[in-house]
């Protein structure tokens, strides 16, 4: 799958290679027509052309970016439909795919790719044959990342799932149709005879009123309307009780086609996550992968395209030391309020704080000497040569000033919950990973946050450790002035900064208009 490099491995794996061009012949072709038929794709063998390192990496990121809102979504029990509107921006950007009948082949620009007959085409991000590659690829690849564990196997069936069923139900219905004919399931229809037979069980088990009511569907001449199959591949409709139940067989409308689909995809992808757990110790001689694969699955949690670099620069010289102490409860995350709330009992924090707020407080737009400002007045019971010979030198060093002047970046939500976790007087981390469940509680009361329903909500979130989506929904219930839809999730201390402060500076060039 990616670009090996030992010349020996490369040598042997290419003897037996060949592509398939458009019309289905052996060549060297680069194009993919039949092999990626469909827009829906099942996974049901991996992608053999190489891949390079980079590519490898980007395509697994952008897959994730979207399986992680997808996991932050669900754990706010939104419905498929809420799923799909939130969804289609960012399933746009990063993973689009069209219908054949929407599908254009144009070979301009894009990326070099190497396959394994060692020669070369361009990728092109608008050709769609490419786009179903890049799909095909960054699902292998993040089974990779997500085979290790039961916990990370479930997460990934469960928001590869989701993004299956959103596909399936915005495919061309003709598309649809000949995928799932192209699957060649173990469905067994039943005959009219055992249909009519069992015609009153049948309706009574759906609900409706007559079997044109329970299918609710226009079938092909000579098509079945029900099929059987073992009741475990219709979980779902079993636990709903709308299938009728007969000697260890589910009888399903053929309107419930959606579910066996779903339910198949599902069992299909954790067998195969087994598999691949087991071959992973031949991942174990590539130094390069196995960092990577395990970075991406620490970061499934709290994945984001969110860049501060551009919100930080907009403000820059505007944040001053004197803002500070205004800025923290209308503006700042739970995170950055338990530092500062510490910093002004205590008169100091500890180096894993003065790190995490500070790098915050330098991309909310607090420049250099505004920092030292700050800092000095909150360290008020030490000498200013104590200060100068202790702190003032970190300060300068934070915005790359001093030492090897690494410009560095805040830290995200996966890098403070992966972090440090905070002893006994340490006020840094993540307060929804760290606290416990009474303080967290008080924590949120003082922000205002007193429905009982909405404190359950947060802190089942928080015992399922889906932290940011907690975090998510404190931003919401705090902010209801903010009237701007979002794609994702928060998962950047920074990230809630800037929302908050964008929606208070909206609010008030609105009311100086009206």
């Amino acid at each position: 799958m990616y670009r090996q490099t030992a010349k020996k491995r490369r040598a042997q794996e290419r003897r037996n290679f060949n592509t398939v061009d458009y019309d289905g012949n052996n060549s060297s072709s680069p194009y993919y027509s039949t092999a990626y038929p469909f827009r829906l794709n099942s996974y049901a063998t991996p992608p053999l052309f190489e891949i390079t390192l980079d590519q490898f990496e980007q395509w697994a990121i952008d897959r994730m970016k979207v399986l992680g809102e997808i996991e932050s979504r669900l754990a706010r029990n939104q419905t498929l439909t809420e799923l799909e509107t939130a969804l289609k921006p960012l399933i746009n950007e990063l993973l689009p795919l069209n219908s054949n009948r929407l599908q254009q082949r144009d070979g301009n620009g894009g990326l070099t790719v190497e396959i394994k007959n060692g020669k070369t085409f361009k990728f092109d991000e608008n050709n769609e044959e490419h786009r179903r590659l890049k799909d095909h690829y960054s699902h292998f690849i993040l089974r990779l990342a997500f085979c290790r564990s039961e916990e990370l196997r479930q997460r990934f069936i469960r928001a590869e799932t989701a993004l299956f069923k959103i596909r399936y139900n915005t495919d061309d219905p003709k598309d649809r149709a000949m995928f799932v004919k192209s699957l060649d399931l173990d469905w067994e229809p039943v005959s009219n005879e055992e249909i009519l037979e069992l015609q009153d069980k049948l309706i009574a088990a759906s609900g409706a009123k007559s079997l044109n009511d329970a299918n609710n569907v226009m079938q092909e001449p000579g098509q079945s309307s029900y099929f059987k199959v073992d009741f475990e591949r219709v979980a779902d409709l079993v636990e709903n009780r709308r299938v009728f139940l007969r000697r260890g067989k589910a009888y399903v409308p053929i309107s419930y086609q959606q579910s066996m689909v779903v339910a198949d995809f599902s069992a299909n992808l954790e067998k195969a996550l087994i598999q691949t757990v087991r071959a992973l110790p031949r991942l174990d001689e590539d130094d390069r992968l196995v960092p990577l694969l395990n970075h991406l699955a620490q970061g499934f949690s709290a994945t984001s395209k969110y860049l501060q670099d551009e919100a930080a620069a907009g403000r820059e010289g505007e944040i001053t030391a004197s803002m500070v102490d205004k800025l923290v409860d209308p503006h700042f995350p739970l995170c950055m309020k338990t530092m500062h709330n510490a910093l002004v009992s205590n008169h100091h924090l500890k180096y894993e704080a003065r790190r995490q707020y500070g790098l915050f407080l330098k991309w909310i737009g607090l420049d250099v000497e505004e920092a030292v400002k700050f800092w000095r007045t909150h360290f008020s019971n030490i000498t200013d040569d104590k200060f100068t010979k202790e702190y003032r030198y970190n300060i300068r060093h934070q915005y790359g000033l001093e030492g090897g002047r690494i410009n560095y970046k805040p830290m995200s939500c996966i890098d403070i919950a992966n972090g440090p976790r905070p002893a006994r007087g340490d006020s840094h981390g993540c307060p929804y990973r760290s606290f416990s469940t009474e303080n967290l509680v008080t924590a949120l009361q003082k922000m205002g946050i007193t429905d009982k329903q909405e404190l359950t909500t947060i802190k089942n979130n928080v015992d399922s450790h889906h932290y940011h989506v907690a975090c998510t929904r404190v931003y919401e219930l705090t902010h209801k002035q903010d009237k701007t839809v979002y794609v994702d999730s928060i998962t950047h201390p920074n990230q809630y900064f800037d929302r908050s402060y964008a929606a208070m500076k909206q609010s008030l060039e609105n009311g100086a208009s009206n």
